[in-house]
């Protein structure tokens, strides 16, 4: 059996619309680009981070910390420092901790686990070290100087016999 001329242009335009109803239809969206490499760099996810924390979008913020945190020790700082401000001390306690243990170098990650603790009033001991620590990297940080003397005077007001 052939086709005539009208019969195949007829079954080739039946096929087309059959298959852009199909692909339409069946998976409800074209096809996913995927990317197989980040286009930014760690340092760039941490400044779109920064953006989105200065506009309030702190859920963006932590996707790009997130994603910097592969390659950045610091990325951990900034999502502990967002968790603290959200109030969710304990996950801040966790990116601090995290930033300390992928570089022991970042006095800023002592110095806001120190505060954490000290304004929890826990630990008191542990922050005073942290601080101690902080100011050794950073030894003319004024910031880590006021902490070191806060946790110390809280310690001292701590330890002293309460009047009845």
């Amino acid at each position: 059996m052939s086709l005539s001329r009208g019969d195949e242009c007829t079954r080739g335009a039946f096929l087309l619309a059959f298959s852009l109803f199909f692909f339409t239809t069946a998976s409800c969206s074209l096809p996913r680009i995927i990317v197989l490499h980040d286009p930014l760099t760690p340092e760039e996810h941490i400044n779109l981070g920064l953006s989105y924390e200065k506009k309030g979008e702190t859920e963006q913020a932590v996707g790009e910390y997130k994603k910097a945190a592969k390659y950045l020790p610091t990325a951990y700082l900034y999502l502990g420092n967002i968790y603290y401000g959200k109030g969710e001390y304990a996950r801040a306690e966790e990116y601090y901790r995290q930033a300390i243990r992928k570089d022991p170098g970042l006095a800023d990650a002592y110095n806001n686990l120190s505060w954490l603790l000290y304004t929890c009033g826990r630990n008191l001991e542990e922050a005073e070290t942290l601080a101690r620590k902080a100011t050794e990297l950073a030894p003319s940080n004024e910031i880590y100087q006021d902490t070191l003397a806060r946790v110390q005077e809280k310690m001292k007001q701590e330890a002293l016999p309460t009047g009845r």
